[in-house]
């Protein structure tokens, strides 16, 4: 018997869904950020054994959207909803019942299981106390305290995910690990970089292109360019005398070498593309097309 299927992982921002989606995959394909609304896309990671596939949408987290950008992310969220055969809600410890946020529960006929994540942090009964609370709000089929980060009740998740997996032959290859392009973990590298170097509106205000990606036999060749909203901003990625604009480029390169595991020559511009999330023309250009 063959098990296969698509979990759909979905929570507020920052409550650690990448990570946790990582840690089920044994890969790092979710950048992973201390900064609210890292994840843009839905990305797909494919979990392989013997006798299951499982193939993991890791999804923004979810908000109340105000501009087109945001709109476009929720859209992504729906989807990976109505694919879903199983709904994995992501809630951190201190977390509270969000009526609006939370208002879908009540329309879903998928099984739902709810993860408390962030349980290294908890105190005394704190861990039963938050089971109880949630049990009286969401339909969850199951309710599972988890740490993503020390990896604590990961392997309980996974036997519980697969408990709820319907019978059905591979949808992918067995040896994929994702449905995602080289040159998108690329610039999700590359994003990442830029959500963990500035702050305040830069992370937010900045997209990544890749304009060519060659894989010779030692080296990858990528040049990336990187899109900021107005011209002050281009200014501060830069930095002075292209310090910071070259810090990111050192940072980057390093850990596209450890993705792919091959020598990386990496070449970074900055562009200016005024208002990008507010237009939807500019959005189906950086790949934000309505799914």
């Amino acid at each position: 018997m063959h098990k296969a299927g698509f979990v759909s992982i979905v929570g507020k921002p920052n409550v650690g869904k990448s990570s946790l989606m990582n840690k089920l995959v044994g890969e790092n394909l979710s950048i992973i950020t201390a900064k609210a609304q890292t994840t843009r896309h839905r990305i797909m990671g494919i979990l392989n054994g013997d006798d299951f596939q499982i193939v993991y949408s890791d999804t923004p987290g979810l908000l109340e959207p105000k501009y087109e950008l945001q709109q476009t992310m929720m859209s992504y969220v729906k989807v990976s909803l109505d694919d879903a055969d199983v709904i994995l809600l992501i809630v951190e410890l201190e977390e509270k019942y969000d009526e609006t946020l939370f208002s879908f529960l009540k329309k879903v006929q998928t099984p739902v299981v709810l993860v408390i994540n962030k349980t290294d942090l908890a105190k005394g009964t704190q861990v039963e106390d938050k089971i109880e609370y949630w049990k009286k709000l969401v339909p969850a089929k199951e309710i599972i305290p988890v740490s993503a980060k020390a990896g604590t009740n990961v392997e309980l998740l996974l036997q519980t995910i697969k408990k709820f997996l319907p019978e059905h032959p591979g949808y992918y290859p067995k040896d994929d690990l994702t449905d995602r392009s080289e040159r998108f973990f690329a610039s999700e590298i590359i994003r990442e970089k830029i959500f963990l170097n500035y702050e305040q509106e830069i992370p937010y205000s900045s997209e990544v292109g890749i304009e060519s990606f060659k894989d010779e036999e030692t080296i990858i060749r990528i040049r990336a360019t990187i899109y900021v909203e107005r011209d002050s901003q281009k200014g501060i990625i830069i930095g002075k005398g292209g310090s910071s604009l070259k810090k990111v480029g050192t940072e980057a390169r390093k850990s596209l070498e450890t993705f792919f595991g091959k020598k990386v020559f990496l070449e970074t511009h900055v562009k200016v593309a005024d208002n990008w999330r507010k237009q939807k023309l500019k959005l189906k250009q950086f790949g934000y097309a309505n799914e």
